[in-house]
């Protein structure tokens, strides 16, 4: 008899993310690695999902804690390893600067809203964590010391991992100026919108799909054993209303959850307006915050 062995479906695909071998990593700023263009999970109908990653040069003795960072772009667009717009010019960059602090970082891609529909893109965080997790002993890093960082629409989906993610559950959540409340009307949001960046994301306009809307909004997910959270939002926000973070401050803390907010005079959405040395006080705010809660 002859044996059988793979399809020629099977053995045209390229290897699968779990066990495909890993990139060389290649150096980068001073002391620092890079992992570009890792895939980490293959979705039928969809592109290959990747990830870069940020470590440091150095082999550690032990594994490292990790930033799972997540992008802005409105849920629409954006890419995987920005940061926003007033970090985009800096050297050394940012997330070089976290990995020279002794934590990986993973900037991961994630379906947009023109690909699919909420919950798509939380469920490719949690696919972008189990994959880490698979492979943690070859990166050598700890994902039970994750720390979710997001901006904007990726600070929204951070929230809403670290809140509802048990395996392994985060260790927090490092949030710049997201949307936490998909129901109510907040600034310029009004919920029966379907032109709106939420109700693309959505598929719907919120006060259309209220259980999905609920489902979507970090605020409805609020619990006691929720991690430690960073909440930072400019005042004068004209995209997200600033109400969004001190709203979820505000139930955190009724929840008895550790969390942290500062709000920004004088800063919109993206830290516009700020001069230059406040926005790097603020990534040296998160950044110690991270490193804190690592630890």
């Amino acid at each position: 008899m002859t044996a059988t062995g793979p399809s020629l479906r099977e053995l045209i695909a390229a290897p699968h993310p779990d066990h495909a071998p890993l990139p060389p990593g290649t150096p980068s700023e001073p002391g620092v690695r890079e992992l570009r263009g890792v895939p980490y999970a293959n979705v039928e109908g969809s592109r290959p999902l990747e990830l870069d990653l940020w470590l440091p040069e150095a082999v550690q003795e032990e594994p490292l804690p990790l930033v799972l960072f997540v992008h802005g772009g409105a849920w629409r667009r954006g890419r995987r390893d920005d940061m926003g717009m007033r970090t985009r010019h800096w050297s050394p960059k940012p997330f070089a600067r976290i990995a020279a602090a002794g934590i990986a970082v993973a900037c991961v891609d994630y379906r947009l809203s023109g690909e699919a529909a909420f919950p798509a893109p939380l469920d490719d965080l949690r696919a972008a964590l189990r994959w880490l997790t698979l492979r943690s002993s070859e990166l050598g890093i700890d994902t039970a010391r994750t720390v979710a960082w997001g901006e904007s629409a990726g600070g929204h989906l951070a929230s809403l991992l670290a809140l509802t993610h048990a395996d392994p559950p985060l260790a927090g959540a490092a949030i710049w100026y997201a949307p936490s409340d998909l129901i109510a009307t907040r600034g310029c949001f009004a919920p029966e919108d379907a032109a709106t960046p939420e109700a693309l994301m959505l598929g719907a306009a919120p006060s259309a799909a209220p259980e999905r809307a609920r489902a979507a909004s970090p605020l409805a997910h609020v619990h006691s054993g929720a991690p430690p959270f960073l909440l930072v939002h400019g005042e004068e926000d004209t995209m997200v209303h600033c109400s969004h973070s001190q709203s979820l401050a505000a139930a955190l803390d009724d929840a008895q959850a550790p969390v942290e907010l500062r709000t920004v005079p004088d800063a919109d959405h993206g830290w516009h307006g700020l001069p230059e040395a406040q926005v790097e006080e603020i990534f040296t705010l998160t950044l110690a915050f991270t490193r804190r809660i690592v630890s």
